[in-house]
């Protein structure tokens, strides 16, 4: 009967200690996000719509219609990562916080670049002084953009100053990663909402060139990407995002009178380096 007693005796306590170990193992970093900052710095490439822009002034009034545009790529280079020229490279920017383990907000800069195609012929519309002293006369309604007639672009940058609510969602289970704490890989979707601030450098109808920072417009966008965490704190982001920039009050010249409206789509790759931590 004794030895009966001390058995069971034994069972209950290595049972506890069993449970009591198994609560002491320590919970993931990875396994929840609430409450975390992060913070990261890339690159992107953009691609551009079609667009009309609309130029008026004291003397003239006209519309160029389907205008194309390219964004000014730097490729790998050390600017990104040097602190006096990192504005220089097309860049982007972001700083966020987990409201839950899945949603963030942030706020950032696509610091994008938007170079129009010279010496295109596109259609007209509207009015403008000394017509056809730019090298810019066609047939058929049509305009040669010329550099005397017209440079433009916004350079420095395309700036969408914005701010973002995202999603978060670990897949490494999905595809058998055994710790996420070493490697975890993250599906990430959003949507953003902004104000364009972009330094327009233009030259319009041979008048001075114009080189400055501006509040435009407003932009929207939705994203997607996928986040690769390595080492609980450390990830590289990429994203695809498109959207709609609507600049109603584009600077082009240094009198006030004069201003350009555009409006147009853009999609936008992104490659980025950061961290993610608790303060």
């Amino acid at each position: 009967m004794k030895q009966i007693f001390y058995f069971l005796v034994f069972l209950i306590t290595f049972s506890g200690f069993s449970q009591n170990t198994e609560d002491i193992i320590p919970e993931k970093y990875t396994v929840h996000n609430k409450g975390k900052f992060y913070i990261y710095w890339g690159g992107n490439r953009e691609t551009f719509s079609k667009s009309d822009i609309h130029f008026t002034g004291a003397d003239y009034d006209f519309t160029l219609y389907d205008v194309t545009a390219q964004d000014k790529p730097k490729g790998w280079h050390v600017d990104y990562i040097n602190p006096s020229r990192m504005t220089i490279p097309q860049t982007n920017f972001r700083l966020g916080y987990y409201i839950t383990d899945k949603y963030n907000i942030s706020i950032g800069v696509d610091h994008m670049k938007y170079v129009m195609f010279q010496d295109k012929a596109v259609n007209y519309t509207g009015y403008y002084p000394n017509q056809g002293s730019y090298g810019e006369s066609l047939p058929n309604n049509q305009v040669l953009l010329t550099e005397d007639f017209l440079t433009f672009e916004h350079t420095d940058g395309l700036n969408y100053v914005n701010t973002e609510f995202s999603r978060v969602d670990d897949i490494s289970k999905f595809i058998g990663l055994p710790n996420t704490d070493k490697f975890q890989i993250n599906f990430t979707e959003g949507v953003g909402v902004g104000l364009l601030y972009p330094k327009t450098n233009a030259k319009l109808l041979k008048k001075e060139r114009h080189d400055d920072f501006h509040i435009s417009g407003y932009g929207l966008s939705a994203k997607a990407g996928l986040n690769f965490t390595f080492f609980k704190y450390f990830f590289i982001q990429t994203e695809l995002k498109g959207g709609y920039i609507n600049m109603n009050d584009i600077k082009t010249t240094f009198d006030s009178a004069d201003k350009a409206t555009q409006r147009f789509w853009f999609l936008e790759r992104t490659f980025t380096v950061g961290g993610i931590f608790r303060i």
